[in-house]
């Protein structure tokens, strides 16, 4: 078994770079290219997904399209945003993608998920591979958007899948911004020798699906961000004093909130669950601090 699956990723190995050669293109740095050459980590990917024959899928950085093609299997409709002009057209124009696998050459960054979708669509899922310089950017873009993804199935580094889906205890800004849309959770592993070329480090496969009902009204974000920023400014200092020198309140005054909220004020900010720290946004608030 193992000898087979050695043998699939060299085979997929050896059509990536085959592919690239044919078309003068080859992976970009600057961009964090890897593509995926496991077709078991694909399907796993695949199936974290839950995928349903009538699904709406924005894919962000479909590189080769092993796992567009793969998603356009299950889904109904596979919308495909690549910021690479040369992989986008090699995508687009080869015979294996399906009808129903729509390529945007575009930076998703810039791009309202809104707008990608056809109209009379009310809701979608994201699947994504992401280099780690834009993986926080990527998940604010969806998951504050005016239209939230039902569903967030994206592969990045492990050590940002754990971060993402951090305890308390070990929370971080990218934490309590993502688990203050949806619950967080790593699906599987995936071992570096799984891409081409072979990155320094393994990834994970995280999924994020949305609540029901939002834990925070849109126009409130700003100013819970705000305070949450201001509480890591030094992570490793009492939350008093972070939040005292990020809002620029006296410590009485922080204490007193931080009394009301019934959170001591030794505490630091990675150990605030999101329900701590919605409670604490909510007595800043009714304390007539200004967060926005």
């Amino acid at each position: 078994m193992l000898e087979d699956r050695l043998g699939e990723q060299v085979s997929l190995g050896r059509q990536a770079r085959l592919q690239l050669k044919a078309k003068g293109l080859k992976a970009k740095k600057s961009l964090g290219q890897h593509f995926l050459v496991d077709r078991r980590a694909l399907a796993r990917i695949a199936d974290a997904a839950l995928l349903e024959p009538d699904d709406t899928v924005i894919e962000v950085g479909p590189g080769l399209g092993v796992l567009t093609r793969e998603i356009g299997r299950r889904a109904g409709r596979v919308i495909s945003v690549e910021i690479d002009s040369g992989l986008a057209g090699m995508l687009s124009s080869d015979p294996a993608t399906g009808n129903n696998i729509t390529v945007v050459n575009a930076d998703i960054l810039q791009t309202s998920p809104v707008s990608l979708l056809p109209s009379g669509v009310e809701e979608y899922k994201v699947v994504a591979n992401l280099p780690y310089y834009i993986t926080g950017a990527v998940l604010r873009h969806f998951l504050e958007s005016a239209m939230q993804p039902r569903l967030m199935v994206i592969m990045v580094q492990k050590e940002v899948a754990r971060s993402i889906t951090a305890m308390p205890g070990q929370m971080s800004l990218l934490s309590i911004g993502v688990q203050l849309f949806g619950k967080a959770e790593i699906v599987t592993s995936v071992p570096a020798k799984s891409f081409h070329p072979v990155p320094k480090v393994d990834s994970a496969v995280v999924r994020v699906t949305a609540y029901s009902s939002q834990l925070i009204e849109p126009e409130y974000r700003q100013g819970f961000f705000r305070l949450a920023r201001a509480g890591f400014g030094s992570p490793r200092k009492q939350l008093i004093n972070t939040l005292s020198h990020g809002l620029d309140l006296n410590k009485d005054t922080v204490a007193e909130i931080m009394q009301k909220a019934d959170i001591d004020y030794r505490r630091r900010a990675e150990s605030l669950s999101v329900e701590e720290w919605l409670n604490l946004f909510r007595h800043t608030r009714q304390q007539g601090v200004e967060l926005c």
